[in-house]
């Protein structure tokens, strides 16, 4: 990366910092103007974001090392922009946009700065992406917690807020022990610059690795809170259902912030040396136990708002499992299912609130009951009796039937192909060829399960939503709120289409992170411009 591509590094932090400032100056009332300074700034975001992927899948990795203030690592603020971090900007402004042009039918007036709030959440996603450094980490969960906070609670309501309130306590939590967990592992290593701690961790005495270890593993909790394992998840349906529409569609990245952060420094601190594997039996069993408990809450639920929910625990589940597992052709497998569970979940979040938009909210109760009961049964149509769906609830039937195939991991689409490379990495037909064992055939048993409870409950909720609903009205939907579902939904057709390149990707991206010394040496070798100096304000001769 050279020239001005270098300084896009930066650019997925400076744009929605900059439209959140610039938004503040604008009255509430003028509701347009808002929206399209909020819109373009995620629609530049987005093409920012895809030119730095198309970088990252050239030829050359990791030249993106961009240090701010022109002070060399570990002393000063590094950037670092790799094949992980260039997906995972490109999946969240891929999703910010289609969110924020969902809230523009209506959510984003129903409360007070509603686009700034947005605009600060994806600097933070962006900055923990981006970030070389815990502190600065740290400072980015920060700006993203609090702006989650205030969407959260956008659009009022008693469910809102209580779930709201719940939310923000465990996240005030979770944010206390990523404090606590930095401060050991600087008390011990020195340094809190990732390059820098890979690096000095084989050199710490075995008594203060210990120490430093516990940092480590209540850093990790903090962000295994965030991702939602159980026994740390039981907030995060409640929250995700209670949110609006867009809102909860963005919230799908904010658990895989939490994933990404733990692979990250899993496979860069802890892949060799005396403490490689650190904490991966812990993710494994954490990852089954989450698996399990999601596809009982799947299994279980009637509002599809919570299905959703616990379809986040259900992905959430799959990749921590994947990450104890230690395994690079199911790592691979597991981006792609990441990338495509991430779409599908944020675009299914919308389309509850159209579907349910004309429905009677005790609806879903009295067909439940009905079911139960067998009073549905009761009724036999007349010989000719029949509906014919209108053109509205045919579009909506078949985004819903295609999150269903998604999400339970059916063919042809993108979820089914994730979860095929993964299965068959697993039972020994991937690329590593290892030999299955009892544990990994109960791994294997599990994530079919859980691809059977959702076909289960999705086919439940499909049929009394569309085929045997009560009210038997058609929702009034508007083309701006479709349409970013039906882009989200076609996105993971395109992923099945480019199927093969998408997994190349994910291959190459899976090698670099299992070599840090790439990483490292890249950090540590970024050269400062000459002849500049910010320490002084004066330029050097």
């Amino acid at each position: 990366m050279n020239g001005w591509t270098h300084h896009l590094i930066i650019a997925p932090i400076l744009i929605p910092l900059l439209a959140a400032a610039l938004l503040l100056f604008i009255d509430e009332r003028q509701r347009v103007a808002k929206a399209m300074v909020s819109l373009a700034a995620a629609i530049i975001l987005c093409f920012v974001s895809i030119v730095l992927f198309e970088i990252e899948s050239g030829p050359n990795a990791f030249e993106g090392v961009y240090l701010l203030g022109n002070w060399s690592a570990p002393f000063g603020i590094v950037l670092v922009l790799d094949g992980l971090s260039a997906l995972m900007l490109l999946l969240t402004s891929v999703i910010g946009v289609a969110a924020l042009v969902y809230s523009l039918a209506r959510w984003h007036a129903v409360g007070a700065h509603f686009h700034t709030m947005f605009q600060l959440l994806l600097m933070g996603v962006n900055g923990a992406f981006l970030t070389g450094d815990l502190f600065n980490l740290f400072v980015f969960f920060e700006v993203m917690l609090a702006a989650s906070y205030g969407l959260l609670l956008h659009g009022s309501g008693p469910l809102r807020v209580k779930a709201g309130m719940h939310y923000i306590a465990v996240n005030l939590a979770a944010a206390l022990l990523f404090l606590i967990g930095v401060s050991l592992i600087y008390g011990t290593a020195g340094t809190l610059n990732m390059a820098d701690l890979a690096a000095r961790i084989p050199q710490i005495e075995p008594d203060r690795r210990m120490l430093m270890e516990a940092g480590a593993g209540v850093l990790g909790i903090a962000f295994l809170i965030k991702a939602g394992m159980w026994p740390l998840c039981f907030w995060l349906p409640t929250a995700y259902s209670a949110a609006s529409a867009p809102v909860a569609g963005v919230f799908a990245i904010l658990s895989k912030l939490g994933i990404y952060v733990i692979l990250r420094l899993t496979m860069l601190l802890f892949s060799d040396g005396p403490s490689a594997g650190f904490g991966s039996t812990f993710l494994l069993y954490g990852g089954i136990a989450t698996l399990i408990f999601g596809t009982i809450g799947v299994l279980a639920s009637q509002a599809l708002g919570r299905l959703a929910g616990f379809s986040v625990l259900v992905s959430s589940g799959t990749l921590l499992m994947v990450l104890g597992i230690s395994d690079g052709a199911v790592s691979s497998g597991a981006l792609l299912y990441l990338v495509s569970s991430t779409l599908t979940i944020s675009a299914f979040f919308m389309l509850i609130e159209l579907v349910e938009r004309g429905q009677d909210a005790g609806a879903n109760v009295l067909a439940v009951t009905m079911e139960a009961y067998g009073d549905a049964d009761e009724y036999e149509p007349e010989e000719g009796d029949g509906v014919t769906m209108p053109g509205t609830m045919a579009i909506l039937g078949t985004c819903f039937a295609a999150c269903a195939i998604l999400l339970s991991g059916l063919p042809p689409l993108s979820g089914f192909i994730a979860k095929f490379a993964m299965l068959s990495a697993m039972m020994g037909t991937g690329a590593i060829g290892v030999p299955p064992t009892a544990a990994i055939w109960t791994l294997v048993i599990l994530v079919i399960l859980s691809g059977v409870a959702a076909l289960i409950s999705m086919t439940r909720a499909g049929i009394r939503t569309f085929w045997t609903s009560i009210e038997g009205t058609v929702p009034r939907v508007l083309v701006i709120e479709i349409v970013p579902v039906m882009f989200l939904l076609a996105l993971t057709l395109a992923l099945t289409v480019q199927a093969g390149p998408a997994m190349q990707y994910m291959d190459t991206t899976i090698r670099t992170l299992a070599n840090p010394k790439l990483y490292i040496d890249a950090v540590r070798n970024a050269a400062v411009i000459p002849g500049v100096e910010f320490d002084t304000g004066k330029e050097g001769h």
